[in-house]
């Protein structure tokens, strides 16, 4: 009979293949610096965010629980992950390119996690996959699901105050009750509340729970109860201003009485989970007694490690090359925009400042916004064009809407998407009705109508993400980023559609418009 024994790795092989790993991070964090730094910003500015400064500590952690294991793995480099390299590498310039904060943190640890298994080896990363996964909760991103949970919010908070016999009129995301008015915001979505409860629930579940079965279903827990209680928390605060006459739970107490309702969910929540808990197997005897699956008994050499690292830092660095040889295809001169004043027949120009409306769209490159009148019909245009686009001006971001909220001027009260005849076939647009807050003169309108649309070099698009592709897909054209945002808007009054108002306006007129954009995208370049 004979025996066959598996190669231990040396302690030289594991120290040349940590410092080619160190050093393969350290290239990626140095490339993609300005990345890394935004990131670290959004964690310090954003109270939403801010468990960002503790993940890596985490991480770091978790992996040192597991040493033992590891260090029985023999490291052994993935030369293949180069494709996986090459994709996150692409992913990171199309962000950077249409100026997407979260596709560019995403790509960027995606490199860092895909670093681990491209120098150590697939066996070494299955062994620390959960830690390597839990990086990617350093990424500061799920805000866009804020619109979503505000409006569930507001669907709760009615439907309970209702069943409750408060009567209550409701218009978008503000109610009326008999006690006063109340308005769901961003603080009111839930979705500080739903991150951090993920972020602590899937490192609760992992920790406290053996079987997937088990810690699945305590991270889809950790989805839904901060969910609910969020819904709850609004109830209870309107209840408490309703029932107190709006002396307690209003301006920043109700956000402290959230904070502490949050705190004494999550802990029973956490005390509920403990009694499935499922003590680890002996992690710290395991270790050593547990066979070890390795896919290749044999370590690389000390090279081996050191050219593996050079190729997936070479492959890193790539997009920076790209991102160079694209940038002069962009225009330094500043485009001229303007409406015309009165050729649009039979539409004149009026005074704008009639109906006193004007989107919330930052930093554009130029803009116009003009009043037309036909008779007793009045539209509103307003262009917003962009050109050398980046994270401090860019047509699609989140703070670029028709009305902020908070407004003190004009309240959305709707929205949706509609079916519009523009540039000789049917778009979709988005639509929105808007109320105006407050005391105005006896002639302006109390309510408009509101149709936007993106134009990406005369492409024509309601949706931010494929308005995001169009841009990418443009300057990787070598054409630039010339981008506008066109909204027409007008007067909402009884006995007549404002509707149709808009859709004769903008079947006859749009040509013209669209004119003024091909003319301000030709001027400047070089």
């Amino acid at each position: 009979m004979s025996t066959t024994t598996t190669a231990q790795p040396t302690v030289s092989t594991w120290r040349s293949a940590l410092l080619a790993l160190l050093v393969l991070l350290a290239v990626i964090l140095t490339v993609y610096r300005e990345t890394a730094l935004a990131m670290v910003t959004i964690w310090y500015r954003s109270e939403t965010f801010t468990h960002g400064f503790v993940v890596l500590p985490i991480v770091l952690w978790l992996v040192w629980r597991r040493r033992a294991l590891v260090a029985r793995l023999t490291p052994s480099p993935s030369p293949w992950l180069l494709m996986v390299f090459a994709g996150l590498a692409l992913m990171w310039l199309l962000g950077d390119l249409v100026a997407v904060n979260s596709v560019t943190q995403l790509a960027m640890v995606a490199m860092m996690v895909a670093s681990v298994p491209a120098v150590l080896g697939f066996s070494v990363a299955a062994a620390i996959a959960f830690p390597l996964a839990f990086m990617f909760f350093a990424v500061p991103i799920g805000e866009f699901i804020m619109p979503q949970l505000m409006d569930w919010t507001a669907d709760f908070t009615v439907l309970a105050l209702r069943l409750s016999g408060i009567p209550v009129y409701r218009e978008g995301l503000n109610f009326v009750i008999p006690t006063g008015n109340w308005s769901v915001v961003e603080a009111c979505s839930g979705v500080r509340y739903l991150i951090a409860s993920l972020t602590v629930g899937t490192l609760y579940a992992y920790l406290n729970y053996q079987s997937t079965r088990r810690r699945l279903l305590f991270v889809l827990v950790s989805i839904l109860v901060p969910v609910v209680a969020n819904w709850l928390r609004a109830y209870m605060i309107v209840m408490l201003g309703h029932l107190s006459g709006n002396t307690i739970a209003v301006g920043a107490d109700h956000l402290l009485y959230g904070w502490v309702f949050f705190g004494v969910v999550i802990l029973l929540m956490f005390m509920i989970g403990a009694r499935w808990s499922e003590p680890e197997y002996g992690l710290a005897t395991s270790d050593t007694a547990r066979p070890v699956s390795n896919a290749s008994g044999r370590p690389s050499s000390t090279a081996g490690f050191w050219l593996m690292a050079l190729l997936f830092a070479a492959m890193a660095a790539m997009p920076m090359l790209a991102k160079h040889m694209l940038d002069p295809a962009a225009g330094d001169d500043a485009p001229q925009l303007v409406l015309p004043d009165t050729n649009l027949p039979p539409w004149q120009a009026a005074d704008a400042g009639a109906i006193g409306f004007k989107p919330h769209f930052l930093n554009p490159s130029a803009e116009s916004n003009r009043l037309y009148a036909n008779g007793d019909q009045a539209v509103g245009v307003y262009l917003a064009f962009y050109r050398g686009q980046n994270y401090e001006r860019k047509l699609v971001t989140s703070t670029n809407v028709l009305v902020p909220s908070g407004d003190k001027a004009w309240s959305q009260v709707e929205h949706g998407a509609a079916s519009v005849d523009i540039g000789g076939g049917l778009r979709s647009v988005r639509f929105a009705e808007l109320r105006r807050m407050g005391a105005a003169p006896a002639t302006a309108p109390e309510r408009l109508l509101a149709w936007q649309i993106y134009w990406i070099h005369g492409h024509l698009t309601s949706s931010d993400y494929l308005a995001k592709v169009y841009s990418a897909a443009y300057q990787l054209l070598g054409r630039g980023d010339d981008s506008a945002v066109v909204v027409f808007y007008t007067p909402v009054r009884g006995g007549e559609d404002a509707r149709d108002t808009l859709a004769s306006f903008v079947a006859s007129q749009y040509g013209r418009i669209d004119e003024v954009l091909e003319a301000a995208a030709a001027g400047g370049r070089k």
